[in-house]
């Protein structure tokens, strides 16, 4: 009996795809969307944008249409058919809603960390952009809470490339890195870590250096541990960060 409703329901379908009855399929295509079948909905409308194009129709089904998209979980198409509906009908009732849904797609295509972050970025902007031209919008708080998420996930992109070369032994672009990373993100969480790396790193520096620069930098070790110590007083890094300080003391007497 399932079967038979199936074929049923699939040849229905078929008929209705071969139909020129546009008020029908308009009319089906909003039923399948309200019943999220948005793979049946989306064929019928994607046709519908073309024979209604340039009416007032047009509006309602490009708007289906990129909710579809979305529907489907294509944020990629989604985002830009958003953003296709907001400059085709830059009157229309849903262009704040589109415009936020725009930007809302870079966010949901927006990856771990450890991977290429062009749509972070691109989710930033574009919210920024935003909440800059609806600052009254209902969406403002979500839309910081947004922009605040995806800092995060660049700050946390920064400190672990930054990380890296200290893990690999490369402490000179380590430390080129790692205060790149501060500069950027002057209030990261991973502050205190950074510090001490840019401190160790120095110090490691220092220590497998060649004769003329070992003074030099043995020098710039122990004026990080000021810095570091100045801050973070109590940190778990304290007594790394004060052996590091006596080594560095005591290589100085020996040069």
């Amino acid at each position: 009996m399932i079967l038979m409703i199936f074929s049923a329901s699939c040849s229905d379908y078929q008929k209705l795809l071969k139909s020129s009855d546009y008020e029908l399929k308009y009319e089906k295509a909003k039923e399948y969307y309200d019943k999220e079948d948005y793979a049946h909905a989306i064929t019928l409308f994607e046709e519908l944008l073309t024979v209604y194009k340039g009416t007032a129709k047009a509006e309602e089904i490009y708007y289906y249409y990129a909710y579809c998209n979305y529907g489907q979980e294509d944020y990629i198409l989604a985002g830009h058919y958003f953003r296709s509906f907001v400059s085709t009908f830059p009157l229309s009732k849903h262009r704040e809603e589109a415009e936020y849904l725009s930007a809302y797609c870079y966010y949901l295509d927006s990856p771990a960390p450890s991977l290429d972050q062009t749509y972070s970025m691109k989710a930033i902007e574009e919210m920024q952009a935003f909440i800059n031209k609806h600052p009254d919008s209902d969406k403002i708080n979500e839309a910081n809470e947004i922009i605040d998420k995806l800092y995060a996930k660049l700050e946390t992109k920064s400190f672990n490339s930054a990380k890296l070369y200290y893990n690999l032994g490369n402490y000179k672009a380590a430390i080129v890195a790692l205060q790149i990373s501060l500069k950027e993100y002057p209030d990261t969480k991973y502050r205190e870590e950074i510090m001490f790396l840019i401190l160790d790193s120095k110090y490691q520096l220092a220590a497998n250096s060649i004769k003329s620069k070992e003074t030099e930098r043995y020098e710039a070790a122990l004026s990080e541990y000021k810095e570091f110590i100045k801050h973070y007083p109590d940190s778990k890094w304290t007594k790394a960060a004060y052996k590091i300080n006596t080594k560095s003391k005591e290589a100085l007497k020996i040069i």
